[in-house]
């Protein structure tokens, strides 16, 4: 490879990393969004279900709607919307949602939500995973070492 000039390494190496935090932005904007679209998804299906009352079959019907109406749309499904019900249940504060909670994918708090009972021992993983970048599997071998209440 011919070099064009003997800045050439440091241009090149200077954009991969501008394309590498261009990404990493890219990626933890379109997962903020994603946290915020599930909480308020499950915020209206807590509000829909206040309406309709105990029997109505809320997130069913929304499930089976949503995916007719997204059908390439992942994370529309009956265990799914169960879980941004409980994510919007545990976390009524938009503000903490969006500081916070933002912060870790919906997979950590999937884990989190079925794996931890306690909202203290919650908040503390969330910021422990955040702090650390851990990977879900890592935030979950963490859990499995260190906490007793489990499901």
């Amino acid at each position: 490879m011919t070099v064009v000039s003997s800045t050439y390494p440091e241009t090149l190496s200077e954009i991969k990393v501008n394309i590498h935090q261009s990404t990493l932005r890219s990626e933890l904007a379109a997962n903020a969004e994603m946290i915020l679209l599930y909480w308020t998804i499950g915020k209206t299906i807590l509000d829909q279900q206040k309406v309709a009352g105990r029997g109505a079959k809320v997130i069913e019907h929304l499930a089976d709607d949503l995916r007719r109406a997204f059908p390439g749309m992942k994370g529309l499904s009956l265990r799914n919307l169960k879980y941004m019900r409980q994510f919007s249940a545990a976390y009524p504060d938009p503000g903490f949602v969006r500081k916070t909670l933002t912060q870790i994918t919906w997979y950590h708090h999937v884990t989190l939500l079925s794996k931890i009972t306690n909202p203290d021992q919650r908040n503390l993983f969330i910021k422990l995973s955040s702090k650390n970048r851990w990977s879900r599997n890592a935030m979950l071998t963490y859990i499995r070492s260190t906490v007793s209440d489990h499901h």
